[in-house]
């Protein structure tokens, strides 16, 4: 009898640095690339981060941050840091998150994220997604930036392996919801939970599944056949 072929793990390809050569050939020395991740979660902060590499620099392995293993991620995000020109990271918590919405916080973390990289200012910004408001250089955007983008794809990374190291703290903050498990997501024992202790001070009570949860009541979000993966 055969002996089963094992999977191969597909091979995640890396980010290069193309759009950040086209500028650094112009003279454009300090390109920062800009990514933010926790939008979809139920609780925690939103993070961004701004990646700025010395031109020339390769980093193997680098792709967006979903796409790699815990491990990984970590290993990269140091090995980022180590060489990048300039980090900065930018924050916005739950109760500014109800404030602003989740669209505005999202560009309030990139803001910040760029702020953050002084004395470093970079001269063009390559952001993932959507362009920032009110940038005082100049910037491009990119749908899906994190899978092409050297810096991009590092400063994505940067944020989740950063986001993760918070909601684990704040899993031992507040015991019971499973953050360091979910890290925020809506699962169904994320719900349950919610359901069972009421909100903590780090839900975003803006969300309508906190609020269903928080009633008691169920919610049609948690019926996506994505949520069931993520219990």
């Amino acid at each position: 009898m055969a002996t089963p072929r094992r999977r191969r793990r597909r091979k995640v390809a890396t980010a290069g640095p193309h759009l950040e050569t086209l500028l650094w050939r112009v003279g454009i020395r300090l390109v920062a690339g800009v990514d933010e991740v926790g939008m979809g979660p139920l609780a925690g902060p939103v993070v961004a981060a701004a990646v700025v590499l010395a031109p020339g620099t390769t980093l193997d392995g680098v792709a967006d941050s979903k796409t790699l293993q815990a491990a990984v991620r970590e290993r990269l995000a140091a090995e980022i840091r180590r060489r990048a020109l300039a980090v900065g990271l930018g924050f916005v918590e739950p109760e500014e998150i109800d404030r602003l919405n989740i669209y505005r916080a999202g560009l309030a973390a990139c803001r910040r994220a760029i702020e953050a990289l002084r004395p470093v200012v970079p001269g063009y910004v390559l952001v993932d997604g959507r362009e920032i408001p009110d940038l005082a250089m100049p910037q491009s955007a990119y749908p899906k930036g994190d899978v092409f983008v050297c810096s991009i794809a590092a400063a994505s990374i940067v944020a989740k392996v950063t986001r993760d190291a918070i909601m684990c703290e704040l899993d031992e903050r507040y015991p019971g919801y499973g953050f360091g498990r979910h890290m925020g997501y809506a699962t169904r024992r994320h719900f349950a939970a919610i359901r069972e202790h009421g909100p903590s001070p780090v839900h975003r009570r803006s969300f309508a599944p906190v609020r269903a949860a928080a009633r008691g009541e169920q919610d049609s979000q948690l019926a996506l056949p994505a949520l069931v993966a993520l219990d």
